[in-house]
């Protein structure tokens, strides 16, 4: 195994842009949904086909930024530059995603249609260069899960932060006579700031070491042929997109569930005291769920480590698809359970993310070590792909249920309703991680045959020098 040490500098840097990235990922896998139906006052079927729609050009962006990464030269490298670059007009496009303009309900679908495309946009111009630093700061496997796992420890960190101060922000300014539309706003702001100051500092202390072959040559044909015989990377392409509709169903419908379910009066939602702290259901749900998914990420290298990154995977997800059938059979009082469900569930989750990460760099090596080329951005950009794939489905489906379970914004729900909102957190999610479990049964880049593609392309890159 090749052996080469990173600061614990840069691994926090690194850190800092998924907790950037997951800050407004997670506002958008929490709060979008429900701010669409609730506030900005589209039909739910209405934002459930926007989200699908917009995905056919996102689909095709994020390996057009991935190829543009791939050939990008400048002083700070081919993928830090887009950390500096792209910062301020995702921080913008977000604020405006969350703004409620004065427009007829077609006019505001148009709005809707054209502010997510950007944001998607934005998020594939900032992401995939992200993602694809992992692949070019170190060469050795081990750093790389460090790597991963920081990232992810970050990300929770970051949705962690996003959830403790989203709702308190928004409860804040309408408690100050501001109207709920622009107290979105005025919270994505303050947000957009944070995240810009993330993603500047993991500009600031990472750098690149990996570089292609020297005799390499930009020509795309030949890249692109290579990533459709990457049985590895269609492999991971299929069960991240799996997992990520196993998450966003469950954090899209987590807040109906509270709102229309589990609370008795759906204008109030109830709440947990601690000491003097009064904290909506909905929120001690999530946030309890980004603290476990922690304790996942700081498992999955130990875990890994002793059982194989392939193996950790597949038992983390058919563990979260068993335990998530069981909150389809949990009433309104049996809040404890629910809590505890949600903790388990998270755990497995976490545990995945890590794992996924450094598989996806190790997928570029093994197409390094096969064709004798190197496109990491290309093969990165299908974490942003599938994230965003996997989220759009999952964002789509939840909403395309209420529609067909009958939910009405801001009414008492029909028992109809709230069986499908009982399902849209059960079975629904359960049967996302089961196939992300099955798919993954699939990968073949083990331990032992990721040390010897790392020893041969040593070789080869020694001999260069």
């Amino acid at each position: 195994m090749i052996t080469q040490k990173v600061s614990l500098r840069e691994k926090i840097g690194y850190g800092f842009g998924d907790a950037a990235s997951s800050m407004f990922w997670k506002i958008f896998t929490f709060y979008l949904a429900i701010f669409y139906t609730d506030v900005f006052g589209i039909p739910a079927a209405a934002a459930g086909t926007m989200f699908l729609v917009t995905r056919i050009w996102d689909t095709a962006n994020d390996p057009i930024m991935g190829i543009i990464g791939d050939r990008t030269k400048s002083r700070w490298g081919k993928f830090r530059p887009y950390l500096l670059w792209v910062a301020f007009p995702f921080a913008i496009i977000g604020v405006l995603l969350f703004t409620t303009p004065d427009l007829s309900l077609k006019g505001k679908i148009v709005y809707a249609y054209l502010s997510y495309t950007l944001m998607m946009m934005a998020y594939t111009a900032i992401n995939v260069p992200y993602a694809s630093l992992l692949g070019v700061m170190t060469s050795d496997s081990n750093e790389r899960t460090a790597f991963a796992s920081y990232r992810m420890i970050f990300a929770f960190a970051g949705s962690l932060l996003v959830v403790a101060i989203f709702q308190p922000l928004l409860d804040a300014f309408k408690q100050n006579g501001i109207d709920v539309s622009t107290s979105y706003q005025l919270t994505m702001m303050v947000v957009g700031v944070i995240v810009i100051g993330f993603f500047l500092m993991t500009f600031s202390w990472t750098r690149e070491r990996v570089n292609p072959p020297k005799e390499q040559k930009n020509n795309l044909k030949e890249d692109l042929k290579n990533l459709g015989k990457n049985i590895p990377w269609f492999v991971l392409l299929g069960a991240g997109v799996m997992t990520l509709i196993f998450n966003s169903v469950r954090d899209g419908v987590a807040v109906y569930y509270f709102k229309y379910y589990i609370s008795n009066d759906f204008s109030q939602e109830s709440a947990v005291y601690l000491s003097k702290m009064t904290i909506a259901f909905s929120t001690f749900y999530l946030f309890l769920g980004q603290a476990t998914n922690m304790f996942g990420v700081m498992m999955a290298k130990p875990i890994s480590a002793r059982i194989g990154k392939r193996n950790t995977f597949i038992l983390a997800m058919l563990g979260a698809a068993f335990l998530s059938i069981g909150f389809y059979y949990l009433d309104k009082n049996s809040i404890a359970f629910v809590f505890t469900l949600q903790a388990l569930i998270s755990f497995c989750a976490g545990i995945i993310f890590p794992l996924l990460w450094s598989m996806y760099a190790d997928a570029t090596d093994y197409s390094e070590w096969k064709t004798g080329r190197r496109a990491t951005g290309l093969v990165f950009s299908a974490s942003s792909m599938s994230q965003k794939l996997g989220w759009t489905l999952g964002g789509s489906v939840t909403l395309w249920l209420l529609a067909y379970y009958g939910f009405q914004a801001n009414v008492e729900q029909s028992p109809d309703t709230i069986r499908g909102i009982k399902y849209m957190m059960s079975y629904v999610p359960a049967i996302g991680a089961l196939l992300s479990g099955l798919i993954m049964f699939l990968y073949k880049l083990d331990e032992k045959t990721m040390d010897k593609v790392m020893a041969d392309l040593q070789e080869r890159r020694t001999a260069e020098e």
